[in-house]
Protein backbone atom coordinates (compact mmCIF):
# COMPACT_ATOMS: atom_id res chain seq x y z
CA UNK A 1 0.00 0.00 0.00
CA UNK A 2 1.71 3.60 -0.83
CA UNK A 3 1.57 6.09 1.52
CA UNK A 4 -0.96 8.52 0.91
CA UNK A 5 0.49 11.69 -0.59
CA UNK A 6 0.68 14.02 2.55
CA UNK A 7 3.30 11.53 3.45
CA UNK A 8 4.90 10.33 0.44
CA UNK A 9 5.61 13.66 -0.42
CA UNK A 10 8.26 14.09 2.47
CA UNK A 11 8.76 10.50 3.58
CA UNK A 12 10.73 9.28 0.14
CA UNK A 13 10.38 5.46 1.09
CA UNK A 14 9.50 2.57 -1.19
CA UNK A 15 6.61 0.82 0.39
CA UNK A 16 6.90 -2.84 -1.14
CA UNK A 17 7.02 -5.92 1.53
CA UNK A 18 10.25 -6.45 0.05
CA UNK A 19 11.46 -2.74 0.92
CA UNK A 20 9.91 -2.17 4.07
CA UNK A 21 11.55 -5.44 4.80
CA UNK A 22 15.03 -4.18 3.93
CA UNK A 23 14.67 -0.94 5.61
CA UNK A 24 12.59 -1.33 8.65
CA UNK A 25 13.67 -5.27 8.94
CA UNK A 26 16.89 -4.40 11.19
CA UNK A 27 14.82 -2.49 13.87
CA UNK A 28 12.50 -5.21 14.47
CA UNK A 29 14.70 -7.86 14.83
CA UNK A 30 16.85 -5.23 16.84
CA UNK A 31 19.92 -5.42 14.93
CA UNK A 32 19.98 -1.37 14.33
CA UNK A 33 19.82 0.52 17.38
CA UNK A 34 16.95 2.75 16.60
CA UNK A 35 13.11 2.35 17.25
CA UNK A 36 10.05 2.39 14.87
CA UNK A 37 6.85 2.96 17.20
CA UNK A 38 3.58 2.94 15.55
CA UNK A 39 0.92 5.55 17.40
CA UNK A 40 -2.73 4.80 17.20
CA UNK A 41 -5.19 6.87 18.65
CA UNK A 42 -8.79 5.59 19.98
CA UNK A 43 -8.01 2.59 19.53
CA UNK A 44 -6.99 3.12 15.36
CA UNK A 45 -3.46 3.51 13.35
CA UNK A 46 -2.57 7.11 13.60
CA UNK A 47 1.22 7.64 12.73
CA UNK A 48 4.98 6.17 13.22
CA UNK A 49 7.41 7.15 15.19
CA UNK A 50 11.09 6.99 14.68
CA UNK A 51 13.83 7.56 17.60
CA UNK A 52 17.51 7.18 18.22
CA UNK A 53 20.59 8.24 19.61
CA UNK A 54 22.49 10.58 17.65
CA UNK A 55 25.78 8.72 19.11
CA UNK A 56 24.78 5.87 17.55
CA UNK A 57 24.97 6.90 14.05
CA UNK A 58 28.68 9.34 13.97
CA UNK A 59 28.17 10.07 10.34
CA UNK A 60 24.63 11.60 10.75
CA UNK A 61 25.41 13.34 14.32
CA UNK A 62 28.21 15.17 12.64
CA UNK A 63 26.26 16.20 9.72
CA UNK A 64 24.06 17.98 12.60
CA UNK A 65 27.20 19.53 14.26
CA UNK A 66 27.99 21.16 11.13
CA UNK A 67 24.72 23.45 12.02
CA UNK A 68 23.63 23.47 15.51
CA UNK A 69 25.32 21.78 18.87
CA UNK A 70 24.70 18.31 19.13
CA UNK A 71 25.38 17.21 22.84
CA UNK A 72 26.24 13.88 24.60
CA UNK A 73 23.53 12.03 25.17
CA UNK A 74 21.00 13.77 22.36
CA UNK A 75 18.47 11.87 20.28
CA UNK A 76 16.85 12.50 17.46
CA UNK A 77 12.96 11.54 16.03
CA UNK A 78 11.06 11.54 13.31
CA UNK A 79 7.53 10.95 12.71
CA UNK A 80 4.77 11.46 10.52
CA UNK A 81 1.22 11.27 10.89
CA UNK A 82 -0.87 9.00 8.02
CA UNK A 83 -4.18 9.19 8.08
CA UNK A 84 -5.17 12.56 5.85
CA UNK A 85 -8.84 13.29 7.91
CA UNK A 86 -6.33 13.81 11.26
CA UNK A 87 -3.74 16.48 9.86
CA UNK A 88 -3.99 20.18 10.20
CA UNK A 89 -5.89 19.29 13.47
CA UNK A 90 -2.82 19.94 16.39
CA UNK A 91 -2.80 16.46 16.29
CA UNK A 92 0.90 16.33 15.57
CA UNK A 93 2.10 18.88 17.89
CA UNK A 94 0.30 16.89 20.47
CA UNK A 95 1.91 13.92 19.66
CA UNK A 96 5.04 14.92 19.40
CA UNK A 97 4.79 17.22 22.85
CA UNK A 98 3.76 13.33 24.25
CA UNK A 99 6.73 11.75 22.47
CA UNK A 100 9.09 13.99 24.07
CA UNK A 101 7.71 13.43 27.59
CA UNK A 102 7.70 9.31 27.15
CA UNK A 103 11.43 9.42 25.43
CA UNK A 104 12.40 11.80 29.08
CA UNK A 105 10.99 8.53 31.03
CA UNK A 106 12.36 6.07 28.68
CA UNK A 107 15.73 7.14 27.96
CA UNK A 108 16.65 9.05 31.30
CA UNK A 109 21.20 8.79 29.95
CA UNK A 110 18.89 11.40 27.22
CA UNK A 111 20.12 15.06 27.15
CA UNK A 112 18.20 16.15 24.29
CA UNK A 113 16.37 16.00 21.58
CA UNK A 114 17.40 17.26 18.25
CA UNK A 115 14.97 17.23 15.20
CA UNK A 116 16.39 18.45 11.75
CA UNK A 117 13.41 19.25 9.17
CA UNK A 118 13.47 20.40 5.57
CA UNK A 119 13.06 24.26 5.92
CA UNK A 120 10.08 23.61 3.22
CA UNK A 121 8.06 21.72 5.54
CA UNK A 122 6.55 24.06 7.24
CA UNK A 123 3.74 21.72 8.70
CA UNK A 124 6.33 19.96 10.48
CA UNK A 125 8.28 22.66 11.82
CA UNK A 126 5.16 24.14 13.39
CA UNK A 127 4.62 21.16 14.98
CA UNK A 128 7.44 21.10 16.26
CA UNK A 129 7.32 24.65 17.47
CA UNK A 130 3.65 24.07 18.50
CA UNK A 131 5.25 21.25 20.86
CA UNK A 132 7.86 23.55 22.17
CA UNK A 133 11.24 22.60 20.86
CA UNK A 134 12.74 25.85 19.53
CA UNK A 135 14.52 26.53 16.43
CA UNK A 136 18.38 26.09 16.43
CA UNK A 137 20.31 26.20 13.70
CA UNK A 138 19.84 26.61 9.74
CA UNK A 139 21.88 24.90 6.89
CA UNK A 140 22.15 22.28 4.20
CA UNK A 141 21.50 18.64 4.85
CA UNK A 142 20.53 15.90 2.20
CA UNK A 143 16.89 15.64 2.06
CA UNK A 144 15.62 12.39 2.06
CA UNK A 145 13.94 13.45 -1.09
CA UNK A 146 15.96 14.38 -3.74
CA UNK A 147 13.17 17.22 -5.08
CA UNK A 148 13.52 18.75 -2.11
CA UNK A 149 16.15 21.51 -1.44
CA UNK A 150 19.17 20.86 1.22
CA UNK A 151 17.97 23.78 3.26
CA UNK A 152 16.73 22.56 6.83
CA UNK A 153 16.04 24.01 9.98
CA UNK A 154 17.52 21.88 13.50
CA UNK A 155 15.19 22.16 15.94
CA UNK A 156 16.24 21.24 19.86
CA UNK A 157 14.65 20.67 23.48
CA UNK A 158 16.22 19.99 26.37
CA UNK A 159 15.75 17.47 28.78
CA UNK A 160 13.68 19.62 31.73
CA UNK A 161 15.76 20.17 34.94
CA UNK A 162 14.53 18.44 38.45
CA UNK A 163 13.00 21.43 40.51
CA UNK A 164 15.03 21.68 43.98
Amino acid sequence: MAPAAHVARWWNHETSAEAVARDFGGVIRGEEPSEDLLVSRYGRPLGLFQRSRLADYPDYRAELAAIAEVPDGALTIDYLIGDPQQVGRGIGAEMIRRFVERTWAEHPSATCIVVPVVAANTASWRALEKAGLRRVGEGDLEPDNPIDAPAHYVYRTDRPTEAP
